[in-house]
């Protein structure tokens, strides 16, 4: 049984929502899930909470900063039965044109990050969305919001205070559109294991090709965070 989500098989819904942070865990669960959901697993903190949206099962479950931390959760939540990831976080935009709060919709991961290429075993590992639900997402983002919607590739570094400015331009002048932590794990895991999976993030930062970050401000990010996760809702339970 896993070590690190203390629950039983039946206490996730199929569909979970993965955020880094507990907070927004509750956050969502308290904001989004119809009433009565519970809480199933506390572990180290890592809040995981199952309930229903619209009247279908749903869960959310904590995963933490990094892809290392982030595939625990992701291989346990195989092991309890969940059949799709959809990750709802932020990221750093890297794209012309992007703007604090706009939502992304990760296509492609590059594996920046040592540990999903280890997980592969492949130097030349490209963690891929599922396409269904990147197509889902792209047309409920049309439907559903007048925020902009990023579609493309992103990066998954290692670090969150990347110390060479050039990697950003470098990533920037391949047409990579975001950077963040953990979606090339959840690719991978999720492969690996036979999931569907779909990272959206919120643009937490935007980052110049000096590496200088503007920091989004606190109301502007719960408005983005709202409008990313209402279309994650509706992913997760399509």
């Amino acid at each position: 049984m896993p070590i690190h989500l203390s629950a039983e098989p039946g206490d996730y819904a199929p569909n979970v929502l993965c955020p880094g942070d507990p907070v927004r865990a509750r956050y969502i669960a308290e904001t989004f899930f119809d009433p009565g959901f519970r809480q199933v697993n506390g572990v180290r903190g890592m809040l995981g909470f199952t309930g229903t949206f619209r009247g279908e099962p749903i869960s959310v479950q904590t995963t933490g900063m990094g892809a290392p931390s982030a595939g625990i959760v992701f291989d346990e939540l195989a092991q309890l039965g969940a059949e799709r990831l959809v990750r709802v976080g932020t990221c750093g935009g890297l794209a012309a044109g992007m703007a604090m709060a706009d939502t992304v919709v990760a296509v492609v991961a590059a594996a920046e990050d040592h540990a999903p290429r280890q997980l592969s075993q492949l130097d030349c590992h490209a963690p891929t969305a599922t396409f269904a639900l990147v197509e889902t997402a792209a047309r409920l983002s049309r439907e559903g919001t007048d925020r902009p919607v990023h579609v493309g590739p992103i990066v998954t570094s290692g670090l969150f205070y990347e110390p060479d400015a050039e990697r950003y331009q470098l990533w920037r002048s391949l047409g990579y559109v975001a950077v963040e932590m953990e979606a090339a794990m959840m690719y991978t895991v999720a492969a690996m294991k036979g999931m569907e999976a779909l990272a959206l993030m919120t643009v937490s930062d935007i980052i110049g090709d000096d590496g200088q970050t503007e920091r989004i401000g606190d109301d502007e990010m719960t408005a983005g965070v709202d409008a990313m996760m209402e279309i994650g809702c509706r992913v997760a339970i399509s």
